[in-house]
C-alpha cells in the first residue's frame, strides 16, 4: 500500500540482530447470554481451562474476568494463530457452561458492586490497598509485549515510543459505556484505570541506571513490594525481558488487536533502528504527551491530536496514517506488512466504541450492544 521508499526510510541495518518476539495478553468479560450481563463464573472455566491451556489461562481480580496469554511468538503470524486459538478454546468452554465470552474493555451495563473478587491473597492485599478503586476497577485490557534483550536499549526505545502511546490508544477505544451510562467517552477505561498510582504516562528517564534507582527508592520506602506495581502505559516488565504497552482499550475484534501489536512492534523496530543508527528521536515531557492522550480518551478516532514539532492540531487520522509511513521500512522485515495495513481498515470503520456508539443511537438499547459484543468477539474465528 505504500511504497518502501518513504519518506521516513533509513539506511539499512541489514537484517536486525536481535528477534523482536511478541506476546499478547487479553482480559476477557463474562457474560450471561439471557441477561446479557456479567457473571461471576470464571472457576467454572478455569478447571477445564487449565487442563487444556494450561497457564494460558488465568484469572484475574473479578471473577466475571479471564485472562489468557499467549507463548512467545516469533512474529505476528504465530501470535495471531495463538490469540485465535485461545479466544475460540475459551468460548467454547464457556458455551459448555451457558456463557459468552466478551472482548471490550468495559460492560455497558454491568455494576462493578456487584461483582465478586477472586479469592486469592493477591488480589485480597491489592483491594486492601486500594479499597474502593481496586473494587470499581471492572475493566478490561491489552497488553502487548515485544521483546528488547538490552535494558539500556529498552530504557531509550520507551522514552520515545510514549510518544504514539495516544495514536494507537485511538485505534483501539472499546469502553463508551459505564454502569448502564453514556460517559462521552471514547475510552471510560482509561479514566477509571487512572485512579491507581503509578499509571498512565511514564515520565523519562536518562539510562537504565536511572530507572532502576527510582524503582528501588520506591521498593525502599514502602510504595511498592516489586516493578510489577508500576501500572504505566508502557513499561519495562520486571521479570521478562520486554516492552510492555498497556494503553490500550481491548479491541473487540480480534484482527484489530493484531494490527495494533503488529503497529506496537514496529514502532519498537523502528525505535531499535534509529537508536542504533545513532539518530536522535525528540523526546516530550509527560504532560505534553498526557494532553495528546486526553483527546484520545475523550473523542478516539475522530478527534485531533497535537503535532508538537509543528505546534498544530492534526485529525488523528492523518497522524496514524503517518505513523504508518513512519514504521513502513521495518515491517517487511518484521513480516508484518497484511497486519499493519489492516490499519486502514479501522481507520475506515471505526473502533468498537464508534460501532458500540452507533448501535445505541439506532436501538436505544444497551442489550443489542452486548449481543454485537459477543458476535464481534469471534469474528473471523467461527
Amino acid at each position: 500500500m505504500h511504497s518502501p521508499q518513504s519518506p521516513y526510510s533509513l539506511p539499512s541495518l541489514g537484517k536486525f540482530d536481535q528477534d523482536f518476539t511478541i506476546g499478547i495478553e487479553e482480559e476477557y468479560q463474562i457474560v450471561d447470554p439471557e441477561t446479557r450481563n456479567l457473571r461471576s463464573r470464571v472457576l467454572s472455566i478455569l478447571e477445564e481451562g487449565k487442563r487444556i491451556l494450561g497457564e494460558q489461562v488465568k484469572p484475574e481480580m473479578h471473577q466475571s474476568m479471564v485472562e489468557i496469554g499467549t507463548g512467545v511468538c516469533m512474529n505476528i503470524k504465530e501470535a495471531r494463530a495463538d490469540l485465535y486459538r485461545l479466544r475460540k478454546t475459551l468460548s467454547e468452554l464457556a458455551a459448555s457452561k451457558g456463557l459468552k465470552i466478551v472482548a471490550a474493555s468495559t460492560h455497558p451495563f454491568a455494576q462493578w458492586s456487584e461483582q465478586k473478587i477472586f479469592e486469592h491473597e493477591r488480589y485480597y492485599k491489592i483491594v486492601e490497598d486500594m479499597q474502593v478503586l481496586a473494587q470499581s476497577l471492572l475493566i478490561f485490557g491489552l497488553h502487548v509485549h515485544v521483546c528488547v534483550e538490552d535494558r539500556e536499549m529498552a530504557i531509550h526505545i520507551m522514552n520515545a515510543a510514549r510518544y504514539f502511546l495516544p495514536h494507537v490508544l485511538a485505534l483501539s477505544t472499546s469502553s463508551p459505556f459505564w454502569c448502564g451510562r453514556n460517559t462521552g467517552l471514547k475510552s471510560y477505561r482509561s479514566e477509571l484505570f487512572k485512579k491507581f498510582p503509578r499509571t498512565d504516562i511514564p515520565d523519562y528517564f536518562n539510562s537504565y541506571a536511572e530507572y532502576e534507582k527510582f524503582v528501588e527508592l520506591l521498593i525502599k520506602t514502602n510504595c511498592i513490594d516489586n516493578a510489577k506495581r508500576i501500572w504505566w502505559d508502557l513499561r519495562l516488565h520486571p521479570f521478562y525481558p520486554t516492552l510492555e504497552y498497556r494503553v490500550c482499550d481491548l479491541p473487540t475484534r480480534p484482527d484489530d488487536t493484531i494490527a495494533i501489536a503488529a503497529l506496537f512492534q514496529a514502532i519498537t523496530a523502528k525505535l531499535y533502528k534509529l537508536i542504533k543508527l545513532n539518530l536522535g528521536f525528540r523526546l516530550y515531557r509527560r504532560a505534553l504527551i498526557q494532553e495528546n492522550k486526553w483527546r484520545a480518551v475523550r473523542y478516539g478516532l475522530d478527534g485531533k491530536l497535537i503535532d508538537f514539532g509543528k505546534q498544530i492540531e492534526v485529525p488523528v487520522r492523518d497522524l496514524i496514517r503517518e505513523l504508518i509511513e513512519f514504521v513502513d521500512d521495518v515491517v517487511d522485515e518484521l513480516g508484518s506488512r497484511e497486519e499493519i495495513n489492516h490499519i486502514y481498515d479501522i481507520l475506515e470503520r471505526g473502533t468498537s466504541a464508534d460501532q458500540q456508539l452507533k448501535i445505541y443511537r439506532e436501538t436505544g438499547d444497551l442489550k443489542q450492544v452486548v449481543d454485537f459484543l459477543i458476535q464481534e468477539t469471534m469474528r473471523g474465528i467461527e
